[in-house]
């Protein structure tokens, strides 16, 4: 049986799926190899008392939240993430209105670590492991600003180590890269439904392959400072 070509482009287009609601995910067209479910990988930081430790916060937008807070999560020396909405006009946005873009939200991942365990100069390579920073406002199958890729800062010391791993990452690409490193405006927490949404919802979709977690080494020292 022959495919018309409008049959194809329809599929095409069907396959640009979003980072949806709960539903629209469980029934999503996206390819298996953007299925996922739970992660089988062990959460280093279960058992981990950070109650006294010096913790820190950065902010990372790298396409649908729900993939990169569950990455993120399994970073050892990561003591708390939460999936929110950043860097947009307005206040208390909803999911709803995030999505259609209008207000300039990204979906955003809070990572509140600890830098006796992990650095930021770490969290950083962890990151540019599973986006493409070349892509504007795109990330996987999921177009949009929302979907746009940065690193938020609250402290001012936080952007010269940004900036460094900014320069040395670009020598790895022929393209520009348009991954914003810009103070955090706002932050707004999303729906209790999106917080670690892949641990409820196992075949819920997601951009990131997190098995790489299993291959990964990060030095510390993965962006030294020009001398």
């Amino acid at each position: 049986m022959q495919i018309s070509k409008l049959s194809i482009l329809v599929l095409s287009i069907i396959l640009l799926v979003a980072c949806s609601s709960e539903d629209d995910a469980n029934n999503s067209n996206a390819s298996p190899a953007e299925q996922t479910s739970e992660p089988t990988i062990d959460n280093p930081n279960k058992d981990i008392d950070y109650s006294n430790s010096d913790l820190e916060k950065i902010y990372f937008a790298g396409g649908c939240f729900w993939g990169v807070e569950a990455y993120f999560e399994r970073i050892y020396g990561v003591a708390e993430t939460s999936s929110g909405y950043a860097n947009g006009d307005g206040t208390n946005p909803t999911y709803e209105s995030v999505i259609s873009g209008e207000d300039g939200f990204a979906e955003t991942v809070e990572v509140i670590y600890d830098p006796d365990r992990v650095s930021l100069n770490e969290l950083l390579a962890y990151f540019f492991e599973v986006i493409d920073p070349t892509l504007k406002n795109q990330q996987g199958n999921d177009i949009g600003v929302q979907y746009r890729t940065g690193v938020y800062y609250t402290e001012d010391e936080q952007q010269a180590v940004i900036a460094e791993a900014f320069r040395q990452e670009q020598a790895n690409y022929d393209e520009e890269i348009v991954t914003e490193n810009v103070p955090l405006e706002n932050y707004y927490l999303a729906e209790e439904e999106h917080q670690d949404y892949l641990a409820k919802n196992p075949d819920g979709y997601c951009h990131i392959d997190l098995g790489v977690l299993d291959d990964i080494e990060i030095e510390s020292d993965v962006y030294e400072p020009s001398k």
